[in-house]
């Protein structure tokens, strides 16, 4: 992976799209009496909550260091990245597979079709344009990887997170659209119910896996293999490095703690050891600007 995202920028077009989005969702699921797009008003509505969670997050990742916390905060992230997945289970999945499964037992014919589908469809335009922010930014990062690929190794919360729901969003609007035509073409409710209960499922299915990627992230993952590789081969370039033994690394929000082991080439005293090994430590810091922390052990066996 390559470059650098702004992973708040692609927060707030989310936020923006989500709010409107959500509003004109609710006025709608008011008039038609439509459990799907109760159900979609209710995603959206938690959505905007979750990219404010996101928001607090970002923010208090860049607290300073304290004695109790001295490698500072970073990880602050992935923690707040985790509520969203279980409030994106919760609020958005759970809720509407309650809704779905209480129209399936008490069916409403629908009202005003044709203002459901249009909110639907303004709902997939504003979606769209989330995605297409979300996409931009992470195309900057994922380098020749495909979007799986990406979501699986990547170390932004933020955005796994963004892209997931706004993935759900867009799956979930196409749901709800089709549930909602075949409703007013049957004139059978019961297709309106089973659109929620969908919507649910598959906010259940993105939840799940937007969870277990954050959780990864949380418990103490590495860096990506490739930038490992490339810290590796960097290190090996420098002039006064022999061989390197270990390169141990931690993703702590936006910033990385890394510990490596390595021989050096004789030095003449004491004062050029360390001399040498300040340099490398600059040189490092200097090629990944994301390092925070960097441990360095000389020493001549494994």
């Amino acid at each position: 992976m390559s470059g650098h995202a702004d992973s708040t920028k692609a927060i707030y077009y989310a936020l923006a799209a989500n709010g409107a989005i959500a509003v004109a969702k609710f006025v709608a699921a008011f008039i038609t009496s439509s459990g799907s797009m109760l159900a979609e008003a209710v995603h959206s509505s938690a959505d905007c909550g979750n990219q404010l969670l996101l928001l607090l997050g970002i923010k208090r990742a860049k607290k300073p260091p304290t004695p109790d916390y001295p490698l500072v905060h970073g990880k602050e992230t992935y923690f707040w990245s985790f509520i969203v997945a279980l409030m994106l289970f919760s609020l958005g999945g759970l809720f509407s597979i309650y809704e779905g499964w209480h129209k399936l037992h008490e069916p409403e014919p629908l009202s005003y079709p044709l203002v459901a589908l249009g909110v639907l469809g303004f709902g997939i335009i504003a979606e769209a344009f989330s995605m297409r922010g979300c996409l931009i930014e992470v195309n900057k990062i994922r380098g020749n990887l495909n979007l799986w690929q990406w979501f699986r190794q990547s170390r932004n919360s933020e955005l796994v997170v963004i892209f997931g729901e706004d993935l759900a969003a867009l799956l979930g609007l196409a749901f709800a659209f089709v549930a909602v035509s075949i409703a007013w073409a049957t004139g059978n409710p019961m297709w309106d119910a089973l659109g929620s209960i969908g919507i649910g499922v598959l906010l259940i299915i993105i939840a799940v896996l937007i969870g277990v990627e954050v959780k990864a992230m949380l418990v103490g993952q590495g860096v990506e293999e490739s930038t490992k590789a490339e810290m590796k081969q960097f290190l090996l370039s420098q002039e006064s490095v022999h061989s390197v033994f270990n390169v141990l690394t931690m993703q702590m929000g936006p910033d990385v703690m890394v510990a490596v082991k390595a021989q050096l080439k004789p030095q003449i005293s004491d004062v050029a050891l360390i001399n040498a090994i300040n340099a490398i430590e600059a040189n490092f810091k200097e090629k990944f600007p994301q390092v925070m922390w960097l441990f360095f052990e000389p020493d001549i066996v494994d």
